[in-house]
C-alpha cells in the first residue's frame, strides 16, 4: 500500500464502532490495519443496513465502511493460542488500539504494561467509556446513555423551563465515531514521539470527555451570560437559527455585524431592519424572538437554494439543512469525489470517501474489506506466529 502513513503497522481489537473507525481512518492514510475479530465476528456485521435489506454477515455497510483498507484476522482471545498469536502481533506493530472493557484486556492479552514491556517503542490507544480512573472506569455504557452522559442529550432536549421535552441522542452510533476520531489523532501524535524518542506509550481516550469535550459555549454560557444552554435556549448573539423556506429549511448565520448588514442589503433593506431592538448582534440576540417573526416571514416565501447561493455570492455563512438524499445528488459533493463506490458482486454501493484530499498521498479504496478471517494465515504467518 502506498500513503502518508506507509510502513505504520496497526492491530486493531475489539468490538463496534470505535476501535474500527480509528483504525479506518489510519488505514485510509496507508498503514496496514490488520483487525483482529472474535470467531463470532464483529458485532457491525450484523448491524446492517444490508443491500436489498437481506441480512448478510459479509454485506453489512457499517461494517464495510469501517473496514475497507484493512486485512482482517480471527483470533480467540479467550484462548492462550489467541493470546500468543496476538502478543506476535503486537511485538511487530507500531501501534494497538482497542475498545475493550478494562476488566477484560488483561484477560485477552491486551493490558497496556505488559504489550509496552515486550514492544517499548509500541503505542497503545485504549478507547472506554469512562476512561481508566474514577469511580465510573468498569461501568459498561451505550450510545444512547454515553450522549446523556457526556451532556449532549440534555441540550437536545427541552433543557431549562421546557423539561416536558425529553432528552435526544443523535443518530447512530455518533459517541462511538467521536472516540474512535480522538484516538486516532492521539495516536498519531504519539506515534510522532515514538519515531523520534524510541519510547511507546499509553494513549487513553474516554468517550464521555469526547462529548463533553464538544458542547461548544455551554460553559461560557453560564459564567459570562448567566445562561443555561438547550437547543431552544436563548442565545447571547443572533441570527443563529434555522428558517423554514417553501421548499425545507437553511440555517442562517449572521453573527458579525458586516455579515448582518450584507443580509439586510439582500433582503430589500426592510424599515424594521432600522429598529433599535435589532441595532447590534447583542440586542438582536436579546429580542431574537421578535426578530424571527420577520425572518421566517421573509424565508416564507424563498428557496433554500435561491436563499443559499444569494448569501454566498455576499459572503454570508448561510447552509441548506440537508437530508441524506440531498447529499448524495450534491453536485458540489460529486465535483469533489466525495462518495465511493464499493464494487460487491451484484449490488454494489455508495460510502463515504476522505473529507480530505491529499495530492501526494490520494485516498483510494486499496483493498475490500475483509471476509471473516480472511488473512488469518497470512498476517500470523508475517509475524512468525505457528
Amino acid at each position: 500500500m502506498t500513503g502518508a502513513l506507509n510502513g505504520i503497522r496497526v492491530v486493531e481489537c475489539g468490538d463496534g464502532v470505535s476501535a474500527a473507525y480509528a483504525g479506518k481512518l489510519l488505514a485510509d492514510l496507508g498503514a496496514d490495519v490488520v483487525k483482529v475479530e472474535s470467531p463470532a465476528g464483529d458485532t457491525a456485521r450484523r448491524r446492517g443496513p444490508y443491500p436489498g435489506g437481506t441480512p448478510d454477515p459479509e454485506r453489512s455497510g457499517l461494517y464495510l465502511y469501517l473496514n475497507t483498507n484493512k486485512r482482517g484476522a480471527v483470533l480467540d482471545l479467550a484462548s492462550a493460542e489467541g493470546r500468543a498469536s496476538l502478543d506476535a502481533l503486537a511485538r511487530r506493530a507500531d501501534l494497538v488500539v482497542h475498545n475493550l472493557p478494562p476488566a477484560d484486556t488483561a484477560a485477552r492479552g491486551l493490558a497496556a504494561d505488559a504489550l509496552l514491556a515486550a514492544n517499548p517503542r509500541l503505542v497503545v490507544a485504549s478507547i472506554t467509556p469512562y476512561g481508566l480512573q474514577g469511580a465510573r472506569r468498569d461501568w459498561a455504557a451505550t450510545d444512547l446513555t454515553l450522549w446523556n452522559a457526556g451532556g449532549i442529550a440534555y441540550l437536545n432536549g427541552g433543557g431549562f423551563e421546557a423539561e416536558d421535552l425529553p432528552p435526544l441522542k443523535p443518530f447512530g452510533q455518533q459517541a462511538e465515531f467521536q472516540g474512535g476520531v480522538n484516538a486516532a489523532i492521539a495516536a498519531l501524535g504519539a506515534l510522532r514521539v515514538a519515531r523520534r524518542d524510541g519510547s511507546g506509550q499509553h494513549v487513553v481516550v474516554s468517550i464521555q470527555q469526547t462529548l463533553a469535550a464538544i458542547l461548544e459555549l455551554t460553559f461560557e454560557y453560564w459564567p459570562y451570560q448567566g445562561l443555561i444552554a438547550s437547543r431552544l435556549g436563548r442565545k447571547p448573539i443572533q441570527p443563529l437559527d434555522f428558517l423554514e423556506c417553501r421548499d425545507g429549511w437553511v440555517f442562517i448565520c449572521c453573527v458579525e455585524e458586516h455579515q448582518w448588514q450584507e443580509f439586510v442589503r439582500m433582503i430589500g433593506s426592510p424599515e424594521w431592519a432600522e429598529m433599535e431592538l435589532f441595532a447590534d448582534r447583542l440586542s438582536r440576540g436579546a429580542n431574537w424572538d421578535a426578530l424571527k417573526i420577520f425572518l421566517q416571514e421573509w424565508a416564507s416565501e424563498q428557496s433554500v437554494m435561491e436563499v443559499y447561493h444569494a448569501a454566498q455570492q455576499r459572503r454570508i455563512p448561510f447552509a441548506p439543512v440537508s437530508t441524506m438524499g440531498d447529499l448524495l445528488a450534491s453536485e458540489h459533493l460529486k465535483a469533489r469525489g466525495f462518495f465511493a463506490t464499493l464494487d460487491l458482486p451484484g449490488a454494489p454501493i455508495r460510502v463515504p470517501g476522505a473529507p480530505y484530499k491529499l495530492t501526494a498521498t490520494p485516498w483510494a479504496i486499496r483493498r475490500p474489506a475483509p471476509r471473516l478471517g480472511e488473512h488469518t494465515a497470512e498476517v500470523l504467518r508475517e509475524a512468525g506466529a505457528a
